[in-house]
């Protein structure tokens, strides 16, 4: 029979982490795919914080809400600088 005791202890490893770039990449093919414009709806849901916007087609929603929409901003504005070569 076990030591009652003392106190289990029990962790759980973080799995893979998804990076914000590939959270913008799914999110908009989703909408693609279902004929919204990516660009308006992404807008309404970075502006507003409602998950409506965004299509729960492919998992989408769920998705994007794990992330800050502060982080989902800071991505796309690397982004924008890395490609006009402002760095």
């Amino acid at each position: 029979m076990k030591d009652l005791s003392n106190t289990q202890f029990f962790q759980v490893g973080q799995g893979p982490q998804i990076q914000a770039k590939d959270i913008l990449e799914i999110v908009y093919k989703a909408l693609r795919e279902k004929g919204y414009n990516p660009v308006n709806q992404m807008v309404g849901y970075i502006m507003s914080g409602d998950p409506t916007y965004i299509t729960s087609h492919n998992g989408a929603r769920s998705l994007v809400m794990k992330m800050e929409r502060d982080e989902l901003v800071e991505e796309m504005l690397k982004a924008y600088i890395e490609h006009n070569g402002w760095e």
